[in-house]
C-alpha cells in the first residue's frame, strides 16, 4: 500500500463507556452561517467526552477569542490522552457504514502519505501531478487557523472524505458485502437526527488483499492514460492543505531518517468510491448581486470571444424546457438564470468534457473583478437561486447536476475545479468526527 500513497493507521477510539452520540459531531465547516446549530451541540454535550471539545467550528473563526480556543482544543487533547478516554486499535482500516436520511453510504478509514498529496498549481496552471489532489481551489487565506491548530495537536481527527475513481466497485463494496463476519467496533445513532454510523475492523486478509488489488488496478488504468491520480480529496481540502503546510515546515528540521515514519507526514482520511450509490452530488449555483444586466451581457459575450449565446424567456418553464431539449448536445455547456422577472439560458461553445462551472467561472471572476461594486454568493437550491435572482440588480444562475463521471477526467486534464463547484450530498450528511490518531 506504501507504493500508493496509503498507510494502515493506528487509530484510537472512545473508551467502552463513552456516550457515542455525545462523543461524535459534525465536520467543523459545517452551518457555518448558523451558530444556532453549534450552541444546540454544545448545549447538549456538555461537560461529556467530546470531539466538540477538540475541534473549532467555522462559525467561530471570526470571533476574538480564536487562539484561546485553540490552546483549550491543545489542552483537551492531551487530557484525553492522559486520562485514556481513547483507547488504542491494532493497525489496520475501519469499515465505516454511514446511514442518512436520504441515503447509506460505505467507506475505509486509512492513513495518506501527504507527500503524496498538493494542492498547489503548477506554473502552468493545470496543478501538480501527485497520486492525490485537491478537487477544488484551495483558497490560501482560509490556511492560517487550521495550520495553527494543527501544529500543536497531538491528535489528528478526520472529517477528510477522499473519492476514488471505481465505477467497477472493486475496492469497497466487497468488504461492505462481507461486513457480517467483520469484528462490529461502534454503532450508535447520531446527533441532531443525523442518521447512524458503524465501524468495522478489517481483519480478513483475504478483504485486505482485495482492497490493495483493487487500489492497484484503479492507480495502473490512470498510470495507462497517462496520469497517476488515484485519490481526489472530496470533502476537508483545506484541513488537509494545512496537514500538509505543516508538514513541510516540521520536515525540515527532521533528519532525513526520521521522516519517513513521522506520524505529522500521514493524515487519517475516509476513502469512498465516487460511484458509491449513497453519494449524491449537489450543484452550487451562483446569484450576483447589485449587477447592471445592460453591462454583464456584452461582458459576457465579449470574453467568450462570440462562442456564447443567449436565449430568453417569459417563463422558468420555457428555460426548463430549452435545456432539456438540448442537453445532449456535444461541444456546448448551457447555463439556466433568472435575472428578475425574466429566465433565460446561457449557451458556451466548448468541446471541453468538463463541468459546466469550470467554463462559466472565470467569466465570473473576471467580471465581479472589473466590477467591484458586484457581489458573488454561492447558493444552495434553485428555490433559493429563484427567490434572490428574482430581485432587482440581481442575476442568479443554475448550475446543472454535477456528472460523476467528468469529475476525474476534468481534474486530470484541467487541475482542480473553481472553489464551491459542488457539494457532497446536504450537511447532515457530511462525515462526523469519530476515530482520532496520535500525532506525537
Amino acid at each position: 500500500m506504501e507504493k500508493l500513497g496509503l498507510y494502515l493507521p493506528e487509530i484510537l477510539l472512545p473508551r467502552e463507556g463513552i456516550d457515542l452520540t455525545k462523543w461524535a459531531v459534525i465536520a467543523c465547516d459545517q452551518y457555518t452561517s448558523e451558530i444556532d446549530y453549534w450552541e444546540k451541540v454544545k448545549n447538549f454535550v456538555g461537560d461529556s467526552p467530546s470531539t466538540l471539545h477538540m475541534i473549532f467550528p467555522e462559525c467561530y473563526l471570526e470571533e476574538e477569542d480564536a487562539d484561546q480556543r485553540i490552546n483549550g482544543i491543545h489542552s483537551v487533547m492531551r487530557q484525553y490522552l492522559k486520562e485514556k478516554i481513547l483507547s488504542p486499535q491494532p493497525p489496520g482500516l475501519i469499515l465505516v457504514d454511514r446511514k442518512t436520511r436520504y441515503a447509506s453510504r460505505n467507506g475505509l478509514l486509512v492513513a495518506v502519505d501527504l507527500e503524496q498529496y498538493s494542492y498547489e498549481k503548477t506554473a502552468d496552471g493545470h496543478g501538480c501531478k501527485p497520486s492525490i489532489r485537491a478537487t477544488e481551489e484551495t483558497i490560501l487565506t482560509r490556511l492560517p487557523p487550521r495550520i495553527k491548530l494543527r501544529e500543536d495537536a497531538v491528535l489528528d481527527l478526520p472529517h477528510l472524505l477522499l473519492l476514488i475513481n471505481d465505477p467497477d466497485e472493486r475496492v469497497i463494496e466487497p468488504v461492505a458485502r462481507s461486513r457480517e463476519r467483520l469484528p462490529k467496533l461502534y454503532d450508535f445513532d447520531l446527533m441532531m437526527d443525523s442518521g447512524r454510523l458503524a465501524g468495522f475492523r478489517v481483519d480478513d486478509h483475504q478483504l485486505l488483499a482485495g482492497i490493495i488489488s483493487g487500489l492497484k488496478a484503479l492507480a495502473a488504468a490512470e498510470e495507462k492514460n497517462g496520469d497517476r491520480l488515484l485519490l481526489i480529496v472530496g470533502d476537508g481540502n483545506h484541513s488537509l492543505a494545512a496537514a500538509k503546510a505543516v508538514w513541510e515546515k516540521l520536515k525540515k528540521g527532521l533528519p532525513e531518517k526520521s521522516r519517513h515514519h513521522h506520524p505529522a507526514r500521514f493524515s487519517l482520511v475516509e476513502i469512498i468510491n465516487l460511484y458509491d450509490r449513497g453519494l449524491h452530488f449537489e450543484p452550487i449555483h451562483r446569484v450576483l448581486l447589485n449587477v447592471d444586466p445592460g453591462k454583464f451581457f456584452p461582458a459576457l459575450q465579449s470574453y467568450y470571444n462570440n462562442r456564447c449565446f443567449v436565449d430568453f424567456f417569459p417563463e422558468k418553464t420555457g428555460m426548463e424546457n430549452a435545456l432539456r431539449v438540448k442537453e445532449e448536445e456535444r461541444g456546448n455547456h448551457r447555463i439556466g438564470f433568472i435575472q428578475e422577472k425574466r429566465f433565460g439560458v446561457i449557451t458556451i461553445q466548448d468541446s471541453a468534457a468538463v463541468p459546466a462551472i469550470v467554463v462559466l467561472q472565470p467569466f465570473l471572476d473576471d467580471f465581479t473583478a472589473r466590477c467591484p461594486q458586484v457581489k458573488m454568493d454561492y447558493i444552495h437550491g434553485e428555490e433559493t437561486v429563484t427567490k434572490l435572482g428574482s430581485r432587482p440588480g440581481n442575476l442568479g444562475f443554475y448550475l446543472p447536476t454535477f456528472a460523476k463521471t467528468k469529475l476525474f477526467s476534468s481534474i486530470s486534464t484541467r487541475g482542480a475545479l473553481p472553489k464551491k463547484a459542488f457539494s457532497i450530498g446536504r450537511a447532515e450528511e457530511k462525515r462526523f468526527y469519530m476515530e482520532c490518531r496520535r500525532l506525537s
